[in-house]
C-alpha cells in the first residue's frame, strides 16, 4: 500500500500559471501512480453521506422490491449479485445503475434510441439524492478536464469538455458483502470503458486495489473486442491496496481517455475483494455525449475514431448478454438504430 497523492482543485479553471501547473501534476501522478485523491469540501462531504444513507435504505429493502428496480429500455436499475460477470467468473456485488434519466415522450426514446428510457428510481427519495450528488461529481470532472488539457499542453482549454456536453454521465452505487469462506471477489480486474472515473467508498477498506502503469507495458486497448481488458492482470504483480481517506475521491483515467492521448494516459487496472463485512462504494462516470465522437489528440495515431454511444451500449451489452434491455436492443433491431446515429456522428 501507497499513500495516493491528494490535491486540492480551485474554485474555478481560468488557464493560469497555477492551473497549468496543477495540470501537469495530475497527469505526472496519473502516470506514475494510475490514480490520485482530490479534496472533498463540507457541501461534497455531507451529500456522499446522503448518498450512503440512502443507498442503504434501498439495498435493505426485499428482493422483491429491489428486482422490480429494473429498466428494459435503459441499463439503469438493480442488479442482483452474481449476475454481472468479468472475464467469464461471477462478481459479488449488489448494484443499482444510475443513467441519464430521459422522459418516455423525449424524441430519443420514441426513436428507439439504445440506452435512453427513464431510470427505475425505488422513490423520489433516492433520486434527489443520486441526482445531486452526481451533479456534484459533474463539476469536479470538468475541473479535472479542463486541468488535464492545461498538462497535456493543448491549446484549447475545453478540447476535452467540448466532448461532455450534454454527456452520458452515470454511476454505479455498489453494495458489497462481507466475504466467506467461499470467495473474497467483489470484482474481478478490469478497466472502465469510459473517459473519466471518480469514486467514493465508505471506511470499511480492506477492498479496492489498483494496478499502476508499468514501464514498458503494452496495455491493451479494451474498446476492441479482441484486445479486452477484463481479467488480464487477474493474478499478477504490481497491485496496489488503495486505503479510504475520509472526505476524498479517488480519480483514474478510463479506455477512452487512453485512446485520446495515445496511450500518454493509460487507462487503470483495478479490482475489488470483499472485506470482513458489508461496504459501500460508488464508481461515478463523467463521460462523452451520446454522439460525441472521441478522436485520438495525435494525428498519427492509428486507432479509429470511437463513436460513445457505441462503445457504451457494446460494452454493457456485452458485459449483460441475458438482460432484458440487452434482449430489447436486439428483438427490436435497436443496433440498426445505432448504426445510424455512429455513420451520422462520424460523418461530422
Amino acid at each position: 500500500m501507497t499513500e495516493l497523492r491528494t490535491f486540492h482543485l480551485p474554485e474555478s479553471v481560468t488557464g493560469s500559471d497555477s492551473d497549468v501547473s496543477l495540470g501537469r501534476e495530475l497527469i505526472r501522478t496519473w502516470q506514475t501512480d494510475g490514480i490520485f485523491q482530490v479534496a472533498a469540501n463540507e457541501d461534497q462531504d455531507r451529500k456522499t453521506a446522503r448518498a450512503i444513507e440512502s443507498s442503504k435504505r434501498f439495498f435493505e429493502q426485499p428482493m422483491e422490491f429491489k428486482a422490480q428496480r429494473v429498466s428494459d429500455l435503459t441499463y439503469s436499475g438493480y442488479i442482483a449479485s452474481g449476475e454481472e460477470v468479468t472475464a467469464g467468473e461471477a462478481d459479488f456485488s449488489e448494484i443499482f445503475t444510475v443513467t441519464k434519466d430521459i422522459a418516455p415522450d423525449d424524441s430519443r426514446v420514441q426513436a428507439q434510441w439504445p440506452c435512453h428510457g427513464p431510470t427505475p428510481w425505488p422513490d423520489d427519495e433516492y433520486r434527489q439524492s443520486m441526482q445531486a450528488y452526481m451533479d456534484e461529481l459533474g463539476t469536479i470532472g470538468e475541473k479535472l478536464l479542463r486541468l488535464v488539457a492545461l498538462g497535456l499542453g493543448l491549446d484549447d482549454i475545453d478540447a476535452l469538455t467540448k466532448l461532455t456536453h450534454d454527456g452520458w454521465h452515470h454511476m454505479r452505487v455498489l453494495r458489497f458483502p462481507a466475504k466467506s469462506p467461499a470467495t473474497d471477489r467483489g470484482i474481478g480486474a478490469h478497466t472502465d470503458y469510459g473517459l473519466l472515473v471518480i469514486a467514493t467508498q465508505d471506511e470499511v477498506g480492506q477492498a479496492l486495489y489498483i494496478r499502476p502503469p508499468v514501464e514498458g507495458e503494452r496495455r491493451n486497448r479494451n474498446w476492441l473486442p479482441e484486445e479486452s481488458a477484463a481479467g488480464v492482470f487477474e493474478d499478477d504483480d504490481h497491485w496496489t491496496y488503495v486505503r479510504p481517506v475520509a472526505r476524498t475521491f479517488t480519480v483514474f483515467p478510463g479506455d477512452v481517455m487512453q485512446l485520446i492521448t495515445n496511450g500518454a494516459l493509460l487507462s487503470t487496472p483495478h479490482k475489488v475483494k470483499l472485506a470482513d463485512r458489508e461496504r459501500y462504494a460508488f464508481a461515478y462516470f463523467h463521460e462523452p455525449s451520446f454522439e460525441a465522437v472521441a478522436r485520438p489528440l495525435d494525428p498519427a495515431s492509428t486507432d479509429e475514431p470511437l463513436h460513445y454511444g457505441s462503445h457504451f451500449t457494446d460494452m454493457f451489452m456485452r458485459c449483460y448478454p441475458d438482460r432484458i434491455t440487452t434482449r430489447r436492443i436486439l428483438d427490436e433491431d435497436r443496433v440498426s438504430v445505432l448504426s445510424k446515429l455512429r455513420e451520422a456522428a462520424l460523418e461530422v
